[in-house]
């Protein structure tokens, strides 16, 4: 099979998409399916040659609004043969925006199908773009929703963003896909190697975080519950994976509670060195409420970890309560999140118990198991469109009139989005 998958962010940029699409990109090639990724260009380190090889870059800005995000340049896609030479079976769009449009464009002109992947709550992302308000939140939503009507098939990385999605409108069919991860890899990390790096002993208690370090990740709210919990436990540190605009508040909180010198901060990892970092942790701290899957959860859990967490999307479909962590109400205060890790710092037996379990649950989501479904959700969508792409195959005239019906809807969802996000928010005012 011919895949072509069109991302707003890939490698070397660091992210939760950026992973789960390279994550796939590479499975699909081991099993023998060509592969073009389409994705803007980035600033950082090369990929390899190899890793590379399967992507085709387009121009972008970089560092877009003061993010480590690039947005393509308008028309940036047209001007590669390389795409238009690519007799892809099937379009992956990753975004409902920018390559998504795109994706929408060359799947209709090749006459294949299109398949959306709902990463994300959009709404939960709209500080990164000037003048953010609740009517710009509610066009995130609508957008996206009407976007996913306009393609074939929608996968959701967890059961409850499939749920959220459908009530909000989404009509195509919607297969729940998770991004799998490596679980070997993850559960052989040397941990006394990356302690030894960062001078901790092995009986040194280590709460753990990996992820972009953005707004949107609720990090205010996780800084405090950890320094609240170094606070009353002398022979323990916050080691912290990841780089991103909200490092600065990290440190001031620490500071604040007078416990910055056991804040350590690792930087991005990646490959052996990401394993490594994790496994050199004791417990997984995360409490964001905009995951759509929390891979970083099941990459914990591949590394032996208990997880403590808040109960939000993407969160409860990894995280047990009381079985391979704690999960705690949305709303829990940050001293309650403190308690919980006191518990599992406290109790070797528990945590050991937790860490078992833990494991179980990675197995789960192994790269393989999730590849596999993908491509079973994508030859299912190649049939339900047959009898329509042959008619479009015998039709050229039909083809055209399908172009301009895109345009038009393209044009036409924008302009409903903004309708109804103003209603809205409107209505919300009023009540």
């Amino acid at each position: 099979m011919n895949i072509c998958m069109m991302t707003n962010t890939y490698l070397p940029h660091v992210g939760g998409v950026a992973r789960s699409v390279s994550t796939f990109a590479e499975e699909y090639v081991k099993r023998k399916h060509d592969v073009l990724v389409v994705a803007p260009s980035f600033d950082g380190k090369p990929l390899p040659k190899k890793a590379e090889a399967i992507v085709e870059r387009v121009a972008a800005i970089q560092n877009f609004n003061g993010s480590d995000f690039s947005v393509r340049l308008p028309l940036a896609t047209v001007l590669s043969p390389r795409i238009d030479e690519f007799e892809a079976d099937i379009v992956h769009a990753h975004h409902p925006f920018l390559l998504g449009d795109t994706a929408l464009r060359i799947g209709t002109s090749k006459n294949v199908p299109i398949i959306f992947t709902h990463h994300t709550k959009y709404e939960d992302y709209t500080h990164y773009v000037p003048f953010a308000s609740p009517t710009l939140r509610e066009f995130a939503i609508n957008l996206s929703t009407h976007f996913a009507n306009l393609c074939d098939g929608v996968i959701a990385p967890s059961e409850s963003i499939a749920q959220l999605i459908a009530s909000r409108g989404v009509q195509v069919p919607i297969k729940v896909v998770p991004t799998g991860i490596d679980v070997e890899s993850f559960a052989q990390g040397n941990r006394e190697r990356f302690r030894k790096k960062f001078r901790l002993r092995d009986d040194h208690f280590v709460v753990g975080h990996v992820g972009r370090l953005a707004p949107e990740k609720n990090l205010e709210y996780l800084a405090e519950a950890v320094a609240l919990f170094l606070k009353e436990t002398v022979d323990a540190s916050f080691l912290v994976v990841g780089c991103g605009p909200a490092e600065d508040l990290l440190k001031s909180i620490f500071q604040k509670h007078g416990v910055s010198d056991r804040l350590i901060l690792a930087g991005k990892q990646t490959g052996p060195a990401l394993a490594a970092a994790y496994r050199a942790m004791d417990v997984f701290a995360f409490a964001s409420k905009s995951e759509t899957q929390g891979m970083v959860l099941a990459e914990a859990m591949a590394a032996k970890l208990p997880v403590v967490a808040l109960d939000a999307s993407g969160v409860r479909e990894v995280v047990r309560h009381r079985q391979n962590g704690y999960l705690l109400a949305e709303d829990a205060s940050a001293a309650r999140f403190a308690q919980a890790l006191h518990r599992l710092a406290d109790n070797d037996d528990l945590r050991s118990g937790f860490s078992r379990e833990a494991f179980k649950t990675a197995n789960s989501f192994s790269r393989g198991h999730c590849a596999e479904l993908a491509l079973g959700f994508y030859e299912e969508t190649l049939r339900a469109t047959r009898r329509e792409r042959l008619l479009n195959e015998l039709n050229p005239w039909g083809v055209m009139l399908e172009r301009l019906a895109l345009e038009w809807n393209l044009i036409a969802e924008k302009a409903q989005s903004v309708v109804e996000a103003v209603t809205a928010v409107s209505e919300q005012k009023a009540s």
